[in-house]
């Protein structure tokens, strides 16, 4: 393992990985998924089909303006489970462009309502102990085809989970400039992911900065649509490529046992806390990051908090050499090319993780923490 140390701490291999933090069980999830339900084009069984054929541990589907009643379910082949979840991605119809998309999961009840009112829905999902993040804060238009500017607006809002960091389809929107663009991105969907746009890395630090947490998760926005170019016909970025990119690793304290009820409150809970870190498996698999504090009497995982007490100590540890930034309130406070890294604080703050790392002659986006708060 290479590892890099700061301040004067010891460089041991065991000191990273002694940790209780690699005692908890990770799951790979995948959200904001579309079914024939709204716009897309599998059923939830096809989307479980091909989680299955890519390791994804948890599908949270989150069809547009309806809560698809009696589809939660384990689907299984003859080496592995997938559970899928259903939620709903909310918006007012009514607003041309349709501007305050908002993903809701574990309300259980009908919350299309009170689209015209996002804080009114905001408040009505916790109301209802369910979860909600706001989709693709930054979503710019596509004049190419048609598509237009569906960013969040409404940002007097309070009570949110979190907010999509990672939105793929957003990110391609960027790319786009024309039909030719659209059309070699969808034979060659690998080139597009370059990382969270800057503008919504720097509205989550703004957010955070108010002394609030706020959950990051990566979203697919999965639909597997059919497109036609003159002689051309290509499902655009089918679920299957989705399952292998942009995922949300989610750390539980027991592993997934195959009652419903219990599993689902098990995912949800640890969503709502932070315990999650976004990571782009296409290039690598993100599996085994892990990013802890520990103080003189506390420690943490990513998402929680923890009293500076007389210092604070951060640990970082990758799967696989990257290049790692470690940020304090969204600005970079230690840089290092290693597989895992120490850092001692006295300082309290907003400390997160990304990494990168090179894929294709591009240097990419591969891991973005939930913070830990040093209060």
């Amino acid at each position: 393992m290479n590892y890099t140390c700061e301040e004067g701490k010891p460089s041991t291999s065991d000191y990273l990985t002694g940790s209780e933090t690699d005692f908890m069980h990770e799951l790979t999830v995948n959200l904001h998924l579309h079914t024939t339900y709204s716009d897309g084009t599998g059923t939830h069984t096809d989307l479980a089909r091909a989680a299955l054929k890519t390791g994804v541990d948890v599908l949270l589907v989150s069809d547009h303006n309806v809560l698809v009643q009696g589809v939660d379910a384990y689907h299984r082949d003859e080496s592995r489970r997938v559970l899928v979840l259903a939620g709903e991605e909310v918006h007012d119809q009514d607003r041309q462009p349709q501007k305050n998309h908002l993903l809701v999961f574990g309300a259980d009840r009908e919350l299309a309502t009170l689209a015209d009112d996002p804080q009114a829905l905001i408040n009505a999902v916790r109301h209802a102990g369910g979860i909600c993040f706001i989709a693709h804060p930054n979503d710019p238009e596509l004049p190419a085809f048609g598509e237009g500017d569906i960013s969040w607006v409404d940002w007097e809002v309070r009570g949110f989970t979190g907010i999509e960091l990672w939105n793929g389809f957003s990110e391609l929107k960027t790319l786009v400039r024309n039909k030719l663009d659209g059309l070699f991105y969808a034979y060659f969907p690998e080139t597009i992911a370059r990382g969270p746009l800057p503008a919504t890395l720097a509205l989550w630090d703004a957010l955070m900065a108010k002394g609030q947490p706020v959950v990051a998760v990566g979203g697919s926005d999965a639909h597997a649509r059919r497109m036609s170019m003159g002689p051309l016909r290509r499902t655009i970025f089918p679920y299957e490529f989705h399952f292998s990119a942009i995922n949300t690793h989610l750390l539980v304290s027991e592993p997934l046992l195959g009652d419903l009820d219990r599993d689902r409150r098990l995912i949800l809970n640890a969503l709502a806390a932070g315990h999650c870190f976004i990571g782009y498996d296409l290039p690598a698999s993100t599996d085994g990051f892990r990013f802890s504090a520990h103080g003189l009497e506390q420690n943490a995982i990513l998402g929680d908090e923890i009293p500076i007490g007389r210092g604070v100590t951060l640990q970082i540890k990758l799967p696989a050499r990257a290049e790692i930034h470690l940020l304090k309130n969204g600005r970079l406070v230690r840089k290092a090319n290693a597989e895992a890294l120490a850092y001692v604080t006295n300082e309290p703050g907003v400390y997160r993780v990304e990494a990168y790392r090179s894929f294709l002659g591009r240097r990419r986006g591969w891991i973005f923490s939930n913070p830990i708060y040093v209060r």
